[in-house]
């Protein structure tokens, strides 16, 4: 008997991937995919290496899977004059994979879907109202300039799907609302940390790599450090965090920041301005493994955003067992309880720089045990794991009627 499939469509390398939430909630949907299920991914290559436009057997964290990129693309951190995820939905036009089960990861790219067979899910990764209303940056999202083309294109093409999958409550109910005939298939879906690698380290082990970290910057050995990880975007508002760091004059703290994107001129020229260089430490694009550390060592982490769906880094801080300081932005005043951070209830440098002097200040409020248990619902293995078994209850479902239809056809 063969195996379901489940096609995966989003413009990206997971071998080389950018910096970004869904990258690595497609790389769990991978990892933790079961047995029972063939995974392929449609994608994007970043070298010669791997050839465009014809399917290859690979591995990702141990699972194998079947991978097709559609074109090169360089360094998507960065914005191009032609938006990514057009050129990858004008690649996939004129194609066909349908599968039995399709995942999609943005909108445009199911444009080529209408007319492929199979059970498509869309799953929605922000706060859809607040990204097109926000007043960050108008050309930081194409669709802001034009909102009632991109409102015209998503009632076209939200119909074709069998689920919409949000891990914004906000958005689950905006898409119910304006899609009644629907509703019942928009949904909330937890976003997901792979527990297996965000972990706590022993108190020892932390401060084993702390020291290390000092000595490399030449630091004072009671710096504290404030992490900020993410896409160097509008969205993130990284320039709102380097002026908070200013505001802090009276901590001896180090804002760690990992991550690239279009705003890296922009925010060191900042740091500059503001006479930060000692203070901050731009480490760029970071890997996933050297991520995990700087989550360990860190004292705080620290988000700006001015929306968000539910942020993964967010979610591996807290599985590290560290307090998260944040803007009161998507899924966050849900998920974050007092025992493990603060929500500034203001955008500005003094709330951001007030809530950081808080938490650094009173460490003792912010117990490891509560950041990891708040984290433990999210959990990659039991989110992902859920979804699959819903999928295999459909194709169970699925073969038992085609199976009933085949008797009855014999019978006739």
């Amino acid at each position: 008997m063969r195996k379901p499939v489940l096609t995966i469509f989003y413009q990206f390398n997971p071998w080389h991937s950018t910096i970004g939430g869904i990258q690595t909630v497609i790389t769990n949907f991978i990892k933790y995919a079961p047995d029972e299920f063939e995974v392929r991914l449609v994608g994007t290559s970043n070298d010669t290496t791997q050839p465009n436009g014809k399917w290859q057997a690979a591995e990702l964290a141990g699972r194998e899977l079947q991978f097709m990129p559609l074109f090169t693309l360089q360094n998507d951190n960065f914005r191009h004059l032609f938006p990514t995820t057009l050129k990858y939905t004008a690649a996939l036009l004129g194609r066909c994979f349908a599968s039995d089960f399709m995942h999609f990861h943005r909108l445009e790219p199911s444009l080529a879907a209408l007319h492929w067979s199979g059970n498509k899910t869309l799953f929605i990764h922000n706060d859809i109202q607040k990204q097109m209303q926000s007043q960050e940056d108008a050309n930081a999202i194409l669709w802001r300039r034009f909102p009632q083309a991109y409102y015209q294109l998503e009632s076209f093409l939200v119909k074709q799907f069998n689920q919409i999958l949000s891990c914004n409550s906000e958005s689950v109910e905006l898409y119910q609302q304006r899609y009644p005939t629907i509703a019942d298939r928009v949904a909330f879906i937890k976003n997901t940390v792979d527990s297996q690698i965000f972990c706590p380290l022993s108190l020892e082990e932390q401060q084993e790599k702390k020291v290390a970290l000092t000595q490399k910057l030449e630091l004072p050995a009671n710096t504290q450090f404030i992490l900020f990880a993410g896409r160097l975007h509008p969205q993130k508002d990284p320039l709102l965090l380097v002026r908070a760091i200013s505001a802090l004059t009276d901590l001896n703290v180090h804002l760690l920041i990992a991550g690239d994107g279009e705003l890296a001129a922009d925010v060191r020229h900042e740091i500059e301005q503001l006479g930060l260089s000692r203070r901050v430490t731009m480490l760029g694009s970071v890997v996933q493994n050297e991520l995990t550390k700087l989550h360990q060592l860190a004292n705080v982490f620290v988000l700006s955003s001015a929306y968000e769906g539910l942020p993964l880094v967010v979610l591996e801080a807290l599985a590290c067992g560290k307090p998260v300081v944040t803007t009161d932005c998507g899924e966050i005043s849900k998920l974050l309880p007092a025992s493990c951070g603060v929500i500034c209830q203001e955008r500005t440098p003094v709330a951001v720089a007030d809530a950081l002097r808080q938490v650094l200040r009173h460490a003792e409020n912010y117990p490891i045990e509560a950041c990891v248990r708040a984290a433990d619902p999210y959990s990659a293995s039991a989110v992902v794991g859920a979804v699959y078994r819903d999928m295999w209850h459909h194709w169970e479902q699925q073969k038992l009627g085609s199976n009933v239809q085949n008797c009855f056809t014999s019978f006739t």
